[in-house]
């Protein structure tokens, strides 16, 4: 049993170096919207030709800002999709580890039953415990990538939709 749990733990520990990856993965995603909000929340200013002033005498400068704006935007865009799938990384590993962590438990030497599954050493998790815990921590990544996601994709949508 004790073996068992020791398992678990490191279970665990590769899920902490996941959320690990997870949080430089989301200052990496912050620093990417922060970029393309600043670009976007400009375009409208970019496309007003009285702000050029003593540049309009030089031919296509309006057309030219615009488009490195919207190159750099795209850049960005694509640098998020990247980042998305890292992301897409990090919950497929903790899915692997939530259905490792099951399976550790069903396919043990001895098939253990539920009170053996409930059963506590010390002051250290139940299997149970350890089993729902992977499956809980799997299905917040989860779901908060699929969050993500929507929000990438709505915003790479309404950037790059001509006006």
């Amino acid at each position: 049993m004790e073996t068992m749990i020791k398992k678990y733990q490191q279970k665990f520990k590769k899920v902490k170096d996941e959320m690990s990856k997870w949080d430089d993965l989301q200052s990496r995603l912050i620093s990417h919207f922060r970029n393309a909000s600043s670009i976007i929340s400009r375009l409208q200013i970019i496309q007003n030709s009285k702000n050029y002033a003593s540049l309009n005498c030089v031919g296509g400068i309006e057309a030219a800002v615009m488009q490195k704006q919207m190159d750099s935007l795209q850049t960005i865009l694509l640098s998020m999709k990247n980042t998305m799938e890292d992301f897409r990384g990090v919950v497929l590993s903790l899915e692997k580890l939530q259905h490792d962590g099951k399976q550790l438990a069903k396919g043990s030497s001895n098939q253990m039953n539920k009170k053996q599954l409930q059963h506590r050493i010390g002051v250290k998790p139940t299997l149970t415990n350890c089993i729902d815990g992977l499956v809980l921590l799997h299905e917040i990544y989860r779901d908060e990538y699929l969050l993500k996601s929507s929000l990438v994709s709505a915003l790479s949508a309404l950037a790059l939709k001509p006006k």
